[in-house]
C-alpha cells in the first residue's frame, strides 16, 4: 500500500513555483499577485484564507485579503469584485465560501471575471473544462489529478466510482477522469445520496473518489483488493481531548488502508494540495495576463 502523500507533493510543487517566480524576479518581470474575499467571520474560512496568504509568502507571491463585514450587502460585494475584475495588478482572486445568506452564491462567482476566476468556478471555466479546453480547473479536482499523476496511478480503461455530486469536486472529478488523455480515460459512475446498492457499486471500483463530507463513510467491506483510495471528506468530528475535536475523512482509513493500493490521509492527502493547485492556477494566469499584454 502506498500512501498518496499530499503535504510532500505539495511542498514539491510550491517549490516548483517559487523557482518560476524567481526567475520571473531574476528577469525583471512582474510576480504573480492573488487575491482573496473573505466576508464576516467565519473561523475556518479566515484560516483557510491566512493559510493561502502563507503559501503566497513562500513562493514569492504578492497576496491581498481583502475582508469585508458579514453585514455587507450583494451590491457592495460585487461592487468590490468588479474592482478587482478591473485592476491589472491582480492576477487572480477567489471569492471565500460560505457566503452569508443576504448573498446570492451564484450571482457572485458569475461575476468574477473567467480569466481571473482562479477556483475555476465560473460556468465559462466550467464549461471549458468539460469540453476538454485548456482552462482554469477547480484547485480540488486539480490537486487529485496532480496526486495521480505524479504517484504514476493508472487510470486507462480503470473504473472510478465518484461518491458525491458538488460543483466544486464530484461533478468535475467524473468528467476530468472521463476524458482523453492521463489521467483519465477511465469509465465513471458518479454516485450520490439517492443511490441505491452503493456497495455493489464500490465493490467493483478500482479508484474511489469520496467527496461526501459523512466521517469514515467508506468501510472496508465496500472497496475490493488493491483499490485506489482518494478521500476529499474533512470534518471535525466532537471528542474530549484538549482541542475538543479531531479531523477525520470520509474513509475509514485504518481498515480500509489494509485492501487499498493507494489511498490519502487525512489530513495530509487532498488538503494540501488544494491551495498548491490554486498557486498553480494563479501562475497561469499571470502568464495568461502577459502573454495577452505583448
Amino acid at each position: 500500500m502506498t500512501i498518496l502523500d499530499g503535504r510532500k507533493t505539495s511542498n514539491d510543487i510550491k517549490a516548483e513555483i517559487k523557482a518560476e517566480v524567481d526567475k520571473m524576479k531574476a528577469n525583471g518581470e512582474k510576480v504573480p499577485h492573488l487575491a482573496a474575499v473573505i466576508v464576516g467571520n467565519d473561523g475556518a474560512s479566515l484560516t483557510y484564507v491566512g493559510s493561502k496568504v502563507r503559501a503566497c509568502e513562500r513562493v514569492g507571491f504578492e497576496s491581498t485579503m481583502v475582508r469585508l463585514p458579514n453585514t455587507t450587502s450583494e451590491i457592495e460585494l460585487l461592487d468590490t469584485i468588479e474592482d478587482l475584475n478591473n485592476n491589472d495588478d491582480i492576477d487572480g482572486f477567489i471569492i471565500q465560501l460560505p457566503l452569508p445568506p443576504q448573498i446570492n452564491t451564484q450571482k457572485v462567482l458569475m461575476a468574477v471575471h473567467p480569466d481571473k476566476d482562479v477556483d475555476g468556478f465560473h460556468p465559462m471555466n466550467f464549461g471549458k473544462m468539460a469540453l476538454d479546453m485548456s482552462t482554469f480547473i477547480p484547485a480540488t479536482p486539480f490537486g487529485i489529478l496532480e496526486l495521480i499523476d505524479r504517484y504514476g496511478v493508472e487510470t486507462k480503461g480503470k473504473h472510478t466510482v465518484v461518491i458525491g455530486r458538488s460543483h466544486i469536486v464530484g461533478r468535475p472529478m467524473s468528467i476530468l477522469m472521463g476524458r482523453k488523455g492521463f489521467p483519465g480515460n477511465s469509465t465513471v459512475t458518479l454516485t450520490h445520496s439517492h443511490t441505491k446498492n452503493i456497495t455493489q457499486i464500490t465493490s467493483q471500483a478500482d479508484i474511489i473518489i469520496s467527496a461526501l463530507g459523512i466521517p469514515n463513510f467508506l468501510k472496508a467491506e465496500m472497496i475490493k483488493d488493491d483499490a485506489v483510495i482518494i478521500d476529499v471528506g474533512i470534518t471535525r468530528v466532537p471528542d474530549d481531548s484538549e482541542k475538543g475535536y479531531y479531523i477525520t475523512g470520509d474513509v475509514d482509513f485504518e481498515n480500509c488502508s489494509k485492501k487499498a493500493s493507494f489511498i490519502t490521509p487525512v489530513p495530509g492527502g487532498v488538503g494540501p494540495m488544494t491551495i498548491a493547485m490554486l498557486l498553480k492556477n494563479t501562475l497561469l494566469a499571470r502568464e495568461q495576463h502577459r502573454l495577452h499584454n505583448r
